[in-house]
């Protein structure tokens, strides 16, 4: 999945292929046959995994009760690392309408399921007074997906910041605007 998620960063998926990503392991496309039988399978394996990851993360964060600020970095925190770190960011950052119809429909719903929960965390610190109460949990949750979904765009390992440096600033940024005044 990372060879594939590199291809897809450099190529897109449309232009990445079979044969690259085979040559990325080192194998025969043939050989990349016996473990997917599509570019669109793989596609949609690396979008499961990263939002699997995801989940899991939420998972945690309600078994946990955490306080909303609290709930909110991590799952913001974790999903940096899912796009700065996991497969390079491109499973959820690729137009996922290059799947197929039920493919597309279980992506979706996976993804729905994260966005509803970050909503859910958001809605509990507006009701616990720790969220400014004008505050829209479906606006903010698309604000910050979206802001955390760019990163791909400019992010360079190179660059000066890490990705555990990356995410704690977008949560502080984040977060700091939720705050009741």
């Amino acid at each position: 999945m990372k060879a594939a998620a590199g291809a897809f960063k450099r190529l897109g998926y449309h232009g990445a292929t079979l044969e690259e990503i085979a040559a990325a392991l080192k194998m025969q496309k043939g050989n990349l046959y016996y473990y997917f039988r599509s570019k669109e399978e793989i596609l949609f394996a690396c979008h499961q995994y990263s939002v699997d990851r995801l989940i899991a993360v939420l998972h945690t964060v309600e078994a946990e009760a955490l306080p909303p600020e609290r709930a909110l970095r991590q799952l913001i925190v974790a999903f940096v690392h899912t796009i700065v770190d996991d497969l390079h960011g491109t499973a959820l950052f690729l137009d996922i309408k290059a799947l197929g119809t039920r493919r597309l429909k279980l992506a979706i719903a996976r993804r729905d399921e994260f966005d509803r929960g970050v909503r859910q965390v958001i809605q509990q610190g507006v009701d616990w007074g720790d969220f400014d109460p004008t505050v829209d949990p479906k606006l903010l949750s698309f604000a910050m997906m979206g802001a955390v979904n760019w990163i791909p765009r400019w992010y360079s390992p190179d660059g000066p910041s890490n990705s555990q440096e990356i995410a704690d600033r977008f949560a502080d940024y984040l977060i700091a605007g939720l705050r009741a005044r």
